[in-house]
């Protein structure tokens, strides 16, 4: 094995050291703190893949978060690439989205009633993606989603939906096939509790496969009501479409009369200020959104055309509503998000700061043996230990997981905070600066030595 520690192997400056490795006895009040945990909810979690089932050990429990930066229970700071599993786009705890949020607390919570920030979050939402005419507001990406579903069957007519292997949607019944994300960690990619009539209307195809997307077209050519996507799948590692994948997608919708649905909860506003439709040309029917749109609140929503939104009750017959919906403090959050994220040069910083960790890491993968592969989209990254190119949920599934599990706790123990799981996409923001990169390298070239054994 070439040596990692020698000037021309090495991609950060032999004398930015990564710090020593955390002992068992560093994270005792986390561990004190999951025991309690695990006889209060299942798994002792609130969502699965905080449950560390992929990579083993106890889940760290956070205090506080600032910047690109978390501090556990026991007072160890971690350089953050979860970012809240994507909101965080300009770190954590921001200023102007803390004021914001402080500011409208105090006058008042929720309102169940219409307000003005609904009005300014839209248009700064619809300014961002202009092929969007009309917005409705929910609480989370799965709620969006399930809202994405019924509008689509109810402005077409039809019942079918075409997802992708390892394309993850939120929650919904009839979307829990191959789901990726925490189904795949957990090895559970069909969720029990769903049964085969509500994923009867459900069609898989494979990402990066327009064949196996047009065999679903030709098989069912007048009962497909949507077909859903994440433009950028973040949900069993980072994977992009490969060229003309999306065009083709858009292609396909229109000759057979089917929706094309972009679910970006993740990648809006995160792979460009416009959302993947901008960077790649292809206009969706209906987007989802979430995350970064709640700058850490709980928000999602659905947009489209005002003809497709005009179907949502009360303008139409398609029911939907949520009594959290547009809530004042979510909208504050999410308003003070994307115009901190819209000022000059602050998403680029993001960008910039995605591509020298992706590089970073692939050229100490190269200088040390490892097989490893990997790539970012504007400010999300990923890392496979496999040989690649990983372009769909088949090749994902071959990534030795054993081997991110080891390089995961040797990351953590170095203080470095990874997705729990080879099969996420990492978050970079605006607040991890070069030196924080660098610092991150000097531990993933400790992290890969040591999880070689």
């Amino acid at each position: 094995m070439p040596d990692l520690f020698s000037p021309e192997a090495n991609p950060v400056p032999l004398s930015v050291l990564a710090p020593a490795p955390l002992t068992d006895d560093a994270f005792a009040r986390s561990a004190t703190l999951m025991q309690e945990a695990r006889t209060l909810f299942p798994g002792g979690v609130n969502s699965p893949v905080r449950a560390f089932g992929s990579v083993g050990g106890s889940p760290v429990v956070m205090a506080r978060a600032e910047g690109p930066y978390l501090w556990d229970e026991d007072g160890n700071r971690y350089i953050d690439y979860v970012g809240s599993w994507g909101p965080a786009i300009l770190g954590h705890s921001h200023p102007d989205v803390i004021q914001a949020v402080q500011h409208t607390a105090a006058q008042g919570l929720s309102f169940g009633t219409p307000n003005a920030l609904e009005n300014a979050l839209a248009k700064s939402v619809l300014r961002l993606m202009p092929h969007l005419a009309r917005i409705r507001f929910v609480n989370s990406g799965t709620e969006a989603v399930l809202s994405v579903i019924r509008l689509a069957r109810a402005a077409t007519g039809r019942s079918k939906l075409i997802k992708f292997e390892g394309c993850y949607h939120g929650h919904a019944d009839a979307l829990l096939l191959k789901a990726g994300s925490g189904a795949t960690t957990l090895g559970v990619p069909n969720s029990a509790g769903v049964t085969a009539n509500t994923v009867g209307d459900t069609l898989l195809a494979e990402f990066n496969n327009l064949a196996s997307v047009e065999a679903c077209f030709k098989a069912h050519p007048d009962a497909i009501a949507a077909l859903l996507v994440e433009p950028v799948a973040g949900n069993m590692g980072l994977i992009s479409p490969e060229p003309g994948f999306l065009q083709g997608l858009r292609q396909l919708c229109t000759q057979y009369g089917a929706l094309l649905v972009f679910d970006e909860v993740m990648t809006g506003f995160r792979v460009a200020l416009g959302g993947a439709a901008q960077l790649y040309g292809v206009q969706p029917d209906i987007t989802a959104l979430g995350k970064i749109i709640g700058g850490g609140m709980p928000v999602g929503a659905y947009a489209a055309t005002e003809a497709l939104m005009n179907w949502v009750s009360p303008a139409g017959p398609m029911y939907q509503a949520g009594t959290l919906s547009g809530n004042p403090v979510a909208m504050a959050a999410g308003l003070a998000t994307l115009q901190a994220l819209s000022a000059p040069g602050c998403w680029q910083r993001a960008a910039d700061a995605s591509e020298q960790l992706t590089n970073g890491m692939l050229s100490l993968c190269k200088q040390s043996g490892i097989t490893a592969c990997g790539g970012f989209v504007g400010a999300m990254a990923g890392l496979f230990f496999a040989e690649g190119p990983v372009k769909n949920y088949a090749d994902a599934l071959k990534a030795d997981t054993q081997r991110y599990a080891r390089f995961f706790h040797a990351m953590l123990r170095r203080g470095v905070y990874l997705p729990p799981s080879q099969f996420e996409a990492w978050f970079v923001s605006s607040a991890h600066t070069p030196d924080v990169i660098t610092a991150t390298l000097a531990c993933v070239r400790e992290a890969l030595i040591e999880s070689a054994a």
